[in-house]
């Protein structure tokens, strides 16, 4: 074999190599950004001309929040949030748009404290928020539509209590860093339980779990937050097993009587 032969054929196979190593590190560099923006890159990908460019604009993102400074929350201001959204969910019960209002103030300013830019305008607070909260930033969005609807009377009681359910799910993130999570956790379960001077008064008319479509999270979600209405379900299931358990007590205490009876005779 020639020597241009074995040139040419090197040169042949460094060329597969090069292309074989871009694609793997695309499909690489793909799958990193689909784990860690979930829907966010689905989104980005159709708001884009080309999943190329989506992916550089991902990119971006991570570049511009891993130069930002990120910080916890001290103990003592995590707690003053956590009276400060306690306040924000009473308040729905009589002025819910007003709740919703509050509720986007507090994640503005709970953000604003953990280091992320606020004054950048809506989208660019987005883009920072889905590198670390990708999980929640799209019920974040939905929450920030719907306050805006609200804004012209075109939302909802339901809607501004769907609003409170979302803006809550981006609160407790933004709450729970560090060592000290699972406390957070407990202590915004905690805050989100409705007084009993008011558990009884509701946004919207009493329906069965899932008649509006929402997920088990997200009505699991409303009932800590004291936002969703409650059904006497669990009341009638109760009753229910304590007449079960009275008639029992009482079949069995005749069966006694009749067994003496039949031996006393």
């Amino acid at each position: 074999m020639s020597t241009v032969a074995v040139v040419v054929i090197v040169i042949v196979v460094l060329v597969v190599l090069a292309v074989a190593g871009y694609f793997a590190r695309a499909q690489a560099r793909r799958r990193g950004l689909r784990q860690r923006f979930g829907p966010e890159y689905d989104r980005a990908v159709k708001d884009h001309e080309s999943t190329r460019e989506a992916e550089q604009e991902l990119l971006a993102r991570q570049k511009r929040h891993d130069q930002l400074e990120i910080r916890p929350l001290a103990p003592e201001v995590r707690e003053r949030h956590l009276g400060e959204w306690r306040q924000v969910q009473e308040r729905f019960v009589d002025a819910p748009e007003t709740a919703v209002s509050e509720a986007d103030r507090l994640i503005h300013q709970v953000m604003s404290e953990r280091g992320y830019p606020t004054d950048e305008g809506y989208e660019q607070q987005v883009a920072d928020l889905s590198v670390e909260h990708a999980a929640t930033i799209g019920r974040y969005r939905q929450a920030h539509d719907i306050g805006s609807r609200a804004g012209s009377g075109q939302a909802s009681t339901e809607d501004l209590r769907q609003a409170m359910v979302h803006y809550r799910a981006l609160f407790t993130e933004l709450l729970d860093i560090g060592d000290d999570a699972n406390a957070t956790n407990h202590a915004t379960d905690r805050a989100a339980e409705p007084d009993a001077a008011g558990s009884e008064t509701t946004a919207a008319p009493a329906t069965e779990t899932g008649a509006r479509g929402e997920t088990a999270e997200e009505e699991a979600e409303a009932e800590r937050d004291g936002t969703a209405p409650r059904t006497k379900t669990g009341a009638k299931v109760k009753a229910a097993a304590e007449r079960a358990e009275t008639d029992t007590k009482t079949r069995a205490r005749t069966t006694r009587t009749a067994r003496r009876d039949d031996e006393g005779a």
